[in-house]
Formats: C-alpha cells, structure tokens, sequence
C-alpha cells in the first residue's frame, strides 16, 4: 500500500557516482509538489557463505526491504555497468521479488532507470534496458527522457531516452556533467509527476 506519495529510488554505488545520480533524482522527486523521495541501496553479495554485510550500511541510504516497494508510488532504479547489465547485487535482490510478483504489488506503478558507466560506449543503453525487464515483468510502467530536455540532444556525455547515464571514466574520475545533473533532475520529476497522475 502506497504511503504519503513516496517515489523509491533504489540503487547500487560502488564507487559513489550512482549514489549521487540517485540524490540528484531525489531533488528533482521533491520538486513536485506533494512527491516524496525514499532513498535505498542493496548489500553486496559475496561468492563466500560467510560473508555478510551489516544489517545497517556504514554510510548512504538504508537497506531495501520488500516493503519499501510496496509502500511506494513509483520506482527509479540504479546501477552501475557490469559487462552491459546490471550489477549481480541489484540482480539478486529483484530475484527475490516474486512474493510481490505474485500480489501483483507493483503493477501500474511507474518506474524510471539510471546507470553509471566507466566509458562511452561501455553498455549504458543495454543496463537501461536490462534493468526495465523485471519491472516489466511486474507489471511497471516504464517512463522514459523525452527530447523535450535539451540537454538529451546536446550532451557530449551521459544521457538517453532510455534513462539518466553517466561517463565516470575508467578511473572513476569524471564528475557528473551539467548535462548529466539536469537530466537526473528531470527524470526525478517526471517520475514523481506521472506517479502522482496515476495514483490519484
């Protein structure tokens, strides 16, 4: 059950840049009026049995739980590129989703896709749209990046239709572009503008 108009965004941050891509959609989320962002990432996960994580992380948003995705309105998704898809620890978390699968939780709620990517053709598109096929799955409405941003039309680095991108550079030292900011931005409001439309 939807509560208090909040739109998840949900992701995956290594090296930090999809975390801020996150924060960056926040803004543009609570720029809506009466729209709510809900910061969460996943835990990694390890080949080791043993291996655990904290139950609280030690910087950033809490742990995703089930119930976050129920209580939402909408949904965005990030994660960093692994090999054009998304990374295994956001993979895992949305195999254990068929519980709501079932309910059909998350049908007809909207969801958006971000991703952050060591080079400019190293599989932004493809993340974008491999993060899309569980959604879909659910039941979401996918939103996209119109053209009517300029800065989809004229950036030199992240950006699609398919969702917010950024270039980190192979060293993880590119900071997030103008372009890329207010891309994030929009696709925040977009999100929370459309769930707001389809929950009332």
């Amino acid at each position: 059950m939807a509560t208090d108009n909040e739109i998840l965004i949900l992701y995956y941050s290594q090296q930090g840049a999809t975390r801020q891509m996150a924060q960056l959609i926040a803004r543009g989320v609570e720029q809506v009026a009466g729209a709510r962002a809900r910061l969460r990432t996943v835990p990694k996960i390890s080949t080791v049995c043993e291996a655990t994580e904290p139950d609280i992380p030690d910087s950033g948003a809490p742990y995703v739980e089930l119930r976050d995705l129920e209580e939402c309105i909408g949904i965005a998704l990030g994660s960093p590129t692994r090999f054009g898809n998304m990374a295994s620890a956001m993979k895992y978390f949305w195999d254990g989703t068929g519980g709501l699968w079932m309910k059909n939780v998350l049908a007809g709620k909207p969801a958006v896709v971000f991703t952050s990517t060591g080079t400019m053709h190293g599989g932004q598109e493809s993340t974008l749209l491999s993060m899309m096929l569980p959604l879909l799955h659910h039941g979401m409405i996918i939103v996209g990046l119109p053209y009517e941003e300029p800065e989809l039309g004229t950036t030199k680095s992240g950006g699609t239709p398919y969702g917010a991108s950024h270039v980190a550079g192979l060293a993880n030292d590119q900071p997030i572009t103008n372009a890329e900011k207010q891309l994030c931005i929009a696709l925040g409001k977009r999100l929370a503008q459309t769930a707001l439309k389809l929950s009332t």
